[in-house]
């Protein structure tokens, strides 16, 4: 009998409503969404970006995750601290910015990673962000062997010598119409990891897309735009996949 046909990593978490699998954990002085269905030794830790660890968007994310077999976890960075709100002054963002630093969060990283190593009996640990949290983890694949794979969407540590010496498979996701990150840095980016980066990696750029379209809720998805973000979701977990 003919193999049935798999459906697309994508196709499994489109069906799922935001942030409904999972449960709101105390652990150390942070809180964390985390979604533990179905039991796996593989964990991957999602990264909040700058509307914070509740914003439905990136729950999503986290159920599509664990939907293709992964412990997912969405800690709340901030520590408790105000995330960023659509209605604030931009011309103050710097200022709120100033104490929630994505390259500032290896307590945090280490209290998470302590939690799925003993309490969830993770074997395998991964990392997936977005904006702010596309830098943190970007930021996490310098710092720490123990990572498997990191998926950077729309994030690029900017300030840092060491930038370009990945410890983790890295693969950086792009938008070609962002007006956060500008496409000159992308290809700095791309050329300085061809030339210093031992790891491995992928960069890749997305025709016509803004800053913020993977974790797009699907009401807010432009049908143009639709195959474009099924395509770099199913690329995430592919990479997470080949890697973990």
């Amino acid at each position: 009998m003919a193999n049935e046909a798999k459906p697309c990593p994508c196709d499994i978490g489109d069906k799922i409503e935001y942030g409904g699998l999972g449960e709101e954990v105390q652990i150390e002085h942070i809180k964390a969404y985390v979604v533990k269905r179905p039991a796996s030794e593989k964990a991957i830790i999602v990264i909040q970006d700058i509307y914070g660890w509740q914003l439905p968007n990136t729950r999503y994310m986290a159920d599509m995750l664990s939907a293709n077999g992964y412990i997912a976890i969405c800690p709340d960075f901030f520590v408790g601290k105000e995330p960023w709100s659509p209605s604030h002054d931009w011309s103050t963002f710097q200022q709120w910015l100033e104490d929630k630093k994505p390259t500032d969060i290896k307590k945090e990283v280490d209290v998470v990673l302590k939690y799925l190593k003993e309490q969830c009996g993770a074997k395998h640990i991964g990392v997936v962000g977005f904006c702010w949290g596309g830098v943190a983890t970007h930021y996490i694949a310098l710092q720490y062997q123990e990572i498997k794979a990191a998926v950077s969407v729309y994030g690029i540590v900017r300030e840092r010598e060491d930038r370009f010496d990945l410890k983790s498979p890295t693969l950086f996701i792009f938008a070609e119409n962002d007006a956060v990150i500008p496409l000159d840095q992308v290809t700095t980016l791309e050329t300085r990891l061809e030339e210093k980066c031992t790891a491995d990696f992928q960069v890749k750029i997305f025709p016509k897309q803004t800053h913020g379209f993977v974790h797009r809720k699907r009401e807010d998805v432009n049908p143009d735009d639709k195959l474009y973000i099924k395509e770099a979701r199913t690329d995430m977990i592919n990479w997470l996949n080949k890697y973990m």
